[in-house]
């Protein structure tokens, strides 16, 4: 059976229009924000969506529930290890301002595979966790029928992009996703591989990241991938 999986980053948020760190910071939708969700729903539209996946962050939220507006009983659930890749004691800061301070630092910060900010995430750290969800994802679509939509991040949503389209790390390294554009895969529920070795990490780990006590209590009882918790 061919079904489809909608992958789409979050719209322009008011961080994101004066370049500051987010990472897990809860910036909201800017209007030009809401103007692209309204884009991806146009995306969207003519297609069927049964189910939806997003971080508890309102900006993949927000994005999602405009999305869906033409989509009135889909099933959605939170799953945080979408979540942006956190960066610690950089949220909050401009990062013009990081640029000119440090611009080495800086480009290890935005490309580098392994680097982490003080109290943060690498990116590496970002897509253990992203492929702990889609091994465990892919078990349960073995098990169901429908299309899926996912509401993610700029960060999150590259180990999806390199897993789908076959991406090798420098490659993934370099992706920029657009605010108001959705990545549409077809596949066939017996034949997707996840092509990458650190699948075999499966198991989360938030060593080294501060994590906000709101995370560890972003649960879902709905989610059908609920063992994450």
């Amino acid at each position: 059976m061919i079904l489809k999986l909608f992958v789409f980053r979050h719209a322009e948020t008011f961080d994101n229009r004066r370049g500051i760190f987010s990472g897990w910071r809860d910036s909201d939708l800017t209007l030009k924000g809401v103007s692209q969700a309204q884009d991806i729903a146009e995306q969207l539209k003519r297609y069927r969506i049964d189910y939806a996946f997003t971080s508890h962050l309102r900006r993949a939220r927000k994005t999602l529930e405009i999305a869906l507006q033409d989509h009135p009983s889909v099933k959605v659930f939170i799953d945080d290890r979408l979540i942006e890749r956190c960066y610690g004691l950089l949220q909050g800061k401009d990062k013009r301002k990081v640029a000119q301070e440090n611009p080495d630092w800086y480009a290890q910060i935005q490309r580098g595979y392994d680097f982490v900010p003080p109290e943060g995430e690498s990116l590496s750290m970002v897509e253990k966790r992203v492929l702990s969800f889609l091994a465990q994802f892919r078990d349960w679509f073995g098990q169901t029928r429908g299309n899926v939509a996912i509401s993610c991040h700029g960060n999150s949503i590259r180990p999806i992009r390199r897993a789908f389209e076959h991406l090798n790390m420098k490659q993934m390294l370099q992706l920029e996703t657009s605010h108001s554009r959705v990545m549409v895969y077809d596949f066939h529920q017996y034949d997707w591989r996840i092509e990458s070795p650190r699948e075999r990490a499966a198991k989360l780990d938030w060593k080294g990241t501060v994590i906000p006590r709101k995370v560890r209590l972003a649960t879902d009882t709905l989610n059908p991938l609920k063992k994450y918790y």
